[in-house]
């Protein structure tokens, strides 16, 4: 099987029409975090050419999410957007004093 050219997904191999949108759309999660722990989103879509009626598969867009970082890749190329690392929540801390309470049931 021949490879694909490495053009832009949203122009029919066939004919050469751009097409705006993807017929259909889809996710694929990636069961495996990357090096950095992030997750792999993959939005794929159906194309189909309003000229010659040719449809193909093809990735519309990557999100990688997770640990301190959510990196988009799209047909305007890559954004990387970056967070603050999240404090580790505490919850109340509550002291009881057993003694206090064993001298009131003795009087």
């Amino acid at each position: 099987m021949p490879k694909k050219s490495k053009g832009a997904i949203d122009v029919c191999p066939t004919c050469g029409n751009k097409v705006d949108k993807p017929t259909k759309t889809w996710q694929l999660v990636a069961p495996l975090p990357d090096a950095q722990g992030r997750i792999t989103i993959t939005v794929m879509g159906v194309y189909e050419c309003d000229k010659c009626g040719n449809r193909w598969k093809g990735v519309v867009s990557k999100i990688k999410a997770g640990g301190t970082s959510v990196e988009v890749e799209g047909k305007k190329g890559t954004k990387k957007i970056e967070t603050a690392p999240r404090s580790k929540d505490e919850g109340y801390v509550i002291e009881l004093n057993l003694e206090e309470g064993e001298e009131d049931e003795e009087e």
